[in-house]
């Protein structure tokens, strides 16, 4: 007995506005079903997890994901929920992202399986790229009215003001073009389904709207959205400081990957391991009892940041981010450092102090370089005296002797030294 998708979706917090008729239809037969994404990078991020999941999700349910890639809109961007319309891409450079966005991608669904509802990956640059304005004037433009595009909640925001450049009559648009897009899957792929985020409401209701008028009211077409993810202080989720987390681990290492859902706050983690990940409910009940008789334990997010890593990167990644978050916070050795490829190793000791010291230095004894060179002790007299008490570590090895000589073969990936003076306190030099 397969899974009801719009029951899955409800529990896990997925669903926000569903059109009528939408549940009986899934019932009654494998439904096609499309997400569009945007292309304009190469990767993915955290963003765009929620979407995915649901195509997860629809597929697990017997279902059959269609994953759009907005060869074409990407080229003009937009209005829903951005305050500006977005760069123009070129062919090379939408086909580059596309590969790479399928990659990442097909870790969610199976595009592999010889089965009917097995996924796909669909570019609406492919049946945009011959379409003229004056074809679409006549088989688009005349079915909706401007009336009804002006009514949209994303068009009066950006015509009264609360966008700073207006509304280009190339975004005013795009609602047209995402409907023509499900209008295409629908005559073309037997779609009948679109799926998004909430943002998208306005132009998915479009899409049915124009399947409607150009086809007769005998053919029906649904759309489910769900909820823009936020924190629990109301936040934007996915964004940090240093920008978005991204699902190519060259644009966010699995470490940082790792720390940020280890990092979210307890009703986060509550809400987002049933958004980001495929446990069963019962597991997931059993999970958050677990958590409330200790949350110091972070039973929850611990779990939460094992299943998302592993899901977008792999269990190799975790276990490394794992040894890489015990490096800074528990016991460690010179070995496992070395371990670290040159990105972890940066974003492990990401808040640490950084001093930059001259290659011409090495081969001098510790306590010049460490007082003199680089200011990891405020004197001599102090270095001595810790190191004498054992409280000082090279590259996670206890330094036995303050007059020892520091060489080349004790850098880390050839230019960097890891300072320790007592248990917290860390130092990285930058051999230069």
């Amino acid at each position: 007995m397969k899974k009801n998708f719009v029951e899955e979706l409800k529990w896990r917090g997925m669903l926000a506005q569903i059109m009528p008729g939408t549940e009986e239809l899934l019932q009654k037969e494998m439904v096609s079903a499309y997400l569009g994404t945007d292309p304009t990078a190469d990767s993915l991020h955290i963003g765009h997890l929620c979407g995915i999941m649901m195509l997860r999700h629809l597929q697990r349910c017997g279902h059959k994901p269609f994953i759009l890639v907005g060869g074409a809109t990407g080229m003009i961007g937009d209005p829903s929920g951005k305050s500006q319309e977005r760069n123009l891409l070129n062919n090379e450079t939408l086909y580059h992202n596309q590969e790479c966005i399928k990659a990442q991608v097909a870790k969610f669904l199976d595009f592999e399986a010889d089965v009917p509802n097995k996924a796909e990956m669909v570019n609406n640059y492919d049946w945009m790229k011959e379409f003229t304005f004056l074809d679409f004037a006549r088989e688009v433009g005349k079915h909706i009215t401007v009336n009804y595009m002006m009514a949209k909640e994303s068009v009066q925001q950006r015509l009264n003001g609360t966008a700073r450049d207006g509304l280009s009559f190339t975004e005013f648009t795009y609602q047209l073009l995402q409907g023509y897009d499900f209008l295409y899957l629908y005559q073309n792929r037997g779609v009948k389904l679109q799926l998004g985020g909430n943002d998208q409401w306005g132009n998915m209701t479009t899409g049915t709207e124009l399947i409607r008028r150009t086809l007769g009211s005998e053919a029906e077409s649904f759309a489910l959205t769900c909820p823009l993810i936020t924190k629990a202080d109301g936040k934007k989720f996915g964004k940090t400081e240093t920008g978005n987390i991204w699902l190519d681990p060259k644009r966010t290492t699995p470490y940082k990957f790792y720390q940020f859902w280890l990092n979210v706050s307890d009703e986060d983690a509550e809400r987002y391991i049933k958004i980001f990940t495929s446990l069963e409910k019962d597991v997931i009940d059993a999970l958050v009892e677990e958590h409330s008789q200790d949350p110091g334990r972070r039973v929850l997010q611990k779990r939460l940041a094992e299943e998302v890593t592993v899901l977008v990167h792999s269990r190799e990644a975790l276990d490394m981010a794992i040894e890489a978050s015990g490096i800074l916070f528990g016991k460690s050795t010179k070995e496992a450092l070395q371990k670290l490829d040159e990105a972890t190793f940066l974003d492990v000791f990401d808040g640490v102090p950084h001093y930059d010291i001259d290659k011409s230095m090495l081969g001098q004894p510790a306590i010049e370089l460490f007082t003199l060179a680089a200011p990891v002790f405020p004197s001599k007299g102090e270095m001595r005296k810790m190191v004498q008490g054992g409280g000082v570590s090279l590259n996670k090895e206890k330094l036995a002797d303050f007059d020892r000589p520091v060489t080349a073969e004790d850098l880390i990936d050839g230019k960097y030294l890891l300072v320790q003076r007592g248990k917290k306190n860390y130092f990285l030099l930058t051999v230069k």
